[in-house]
């Protein structure tokens, strides 16, 4: 499987189970409505550790271009063997995690479309797509996405893989499997419950913007705008606290 693929399948995965649980808890009369934000929390989470564990062989399991900026602020991601940036490299992680995010919420549209059709509350059917702030104050919504995205690649950048070694065991292959996807989930499951209340927590551009751009495009009856004034902070916040997060971690090691 190639990187591209790996980030693809990834953040499809991602989205369809992360955008899934919130449609089922916000859409009128599914099994989990009304359910509640530890519910949406946790399914987040899960959705993290699929898809970190479908493509953490193939990629690095990034996902997300403010973690592919992040890292390649911190040179671990993007610099060839001679020490030239491969650009190309990077704009093809962030165009894979792109598409994958459009094609996993256009699958939670497709298992949900009945409960769409019925739902009447507009802000309802745009938040299954895409985040939106609490209060309504573009500087704060930017800080907190920021806040968020820097708590996700400085903690990312600073984990450790279990290493073991001995007498004969050299070339072993010793590790956790699917497992180790396990802190990554569990990082941004603590992100959600402790600062994902003013925002939504998106911490991630191609989350939100991918998804919102579909809302725009699919047949969703009786739907409101895509709140585009809104749209840049869960782009813009992101990719600077991943790039702050890199560029502290330079400095700190």
């Amino acid at each position: 499987m190639t990187p591209f693929i790996a980030e693809f399948l990834g953040t499809m995965m991602l989205l369809l189970l992360g955008n899934g649980v919130v449609a089922n808890v916000l859409l009128k009369d599914t099994k989990g409505h009304d359910s509640g934000w530890i519910v949406i929390t946790m399914g987040w989470g899960i959705a993290v550790f699929v898809g970190v564990f479908i493509s953490a062989d193939y990629s690095g399991a990034h996902l997300n271009p403010a973690v592919t900026l992040g890292l390649f602020a911190a040179g671990k991601f993007g610099i060839g063997p001679e020490g030239q940036l491969m650009l190309a490299e990077v704009g093809s992680y962030i165009l894979a995690q792109f598409l994958g995010a459009a094609v996993g919420m256009t699958l939670v549209w497709l298992a949900y479309r009945d409960h769409y059709d019925t739902t009447e509350d507009q802000d309802a059917k745009l938040a299954t797509f895409s985040t939106a702030p609490a209060y309504r104050n573009p500087i704060s919504n930017l800080v907190t996405e920021a806040i968020g995205t820097f708590a996700l690649v400085f903690a990312v950048l600073f984990m450790v893989a279990p290493e073991l070694g001995g007498e004969g065991m050299e070339g072993a292959k010793i590790g956790l499997g699917a497992i180790g996807a396990l802190p990554v989930a569990l990082l941004v499951l603590g992100i959600g419950l402790s600062l994902g209340g003013p925002t939504g927590y998106a911490i991630n551009p191609a989350r939100d913007l991918g998804p919102r751009i579909m809302h725009s495009l699919l047949p969703i009856p009786r739907k409101r705008d895509g709140d585009w004034g809104y749209a840049w902070i869960p782009v813009v916040g992101p990719i600077l606290g991943g790039v702050i997060a890199g560029v502290l971690s330079i400095a700190l090691t």
